[in-house]
């Protein structure tokens, strides 16, 4: 005799492992340790010592980024006026990926300088990046290498996967050096690599040839 229970639905779990929220997210495993530790999801350890991951707090996460709830910035390259906005498609869009203030606000103002009419916004870590750029569609990308949440090439490597990668250019601006970045070769081929001592005098230049065709240089 089968049990009334037989054909009943499969039971939701209210617990995930760390590699079922990675794979879930899309994300690499350290990634969500990180962000377990930066307590954006509750997670707790077994007597065996591996991780358990709530389930409504991956949901509340995927919710919260869906909703537009990221931790990033706006920065405005030209004074605001009633006929511009984000979703306004004569103005080029950037996407920085950058932790650290100081190299944030050096590529604001270069893009402020060089390029008035483009929309800039950052994103303070990977995890932020990757929500963002699906959200703002940017005509250019700019990334740095070392990122807290996700590193900067295996954000690379999980944009490539997407087909609305194909419309953005990509510049990484990175304080490595040529035989430090060895390592990340798999994630930077035919990719423009600035590096940071060279930044002020490399991106405009780089900017110029990614952006559409159609946004003009300050004179």
């Amino acid at each position: 005799m089968k049990s009334e229970n037989s054909h009943a639905s499969p039971r939701v779990p209210e617990h995930y492992t760390t590699l079922e929220v990675a794979s879930m997210l899309g994300l690499a495993v350290r990634s969500v340790q990180l962000m377990v530790d930066r307590q954006e999801l509750e997670a707790w350890k077994t007597p065996g010592g591996h991780r358990r991951i709530s389930r409504e707090s991956v949901e509340r996460w995927i919710q919260t980024r869906a909703a537009g709830g990221t931790k990033a910035s706006r920065i405005p390259t030209e004074p605001p006026n009633s006929s511009t906005t984000s979703a306004d498609s004569t103005h080029p869009r950037v996407l920085l990926i950058e932790d650290s203030v100081h190299f944030q606000n050096l590529v604001a103002l270069l893009v402020r300088q060089s390029f008035p009419q483009v929309e800039l916004q950052i994103a303070h870590d990977g995890i932020t990046g990757l929500a963002m750029y699906g959200q703002f569609q940017p005509d250019v990308l700019i990334v740095d290498i070392l990122l807290p949440g996700i590193d900067g090439a295996t954000l690379i490597t999980t944009l490539r996967t997407h087909p609305q990668f194909a419309r953005s250019r990509l510049i990484v601006v990175t304080s490595l050096d040529a035989t430090q970045r060895e390592p990340y070769a798999f994630a930077l081929q035919g990719v423009t690599v600035i590096h940071k001592p060279q930044l002020v005098a490399e991106l405009p230049s780089a900017l110029a040839s990614s952006l559409p065709a159609h946004t003009p240089a300050a004179a």
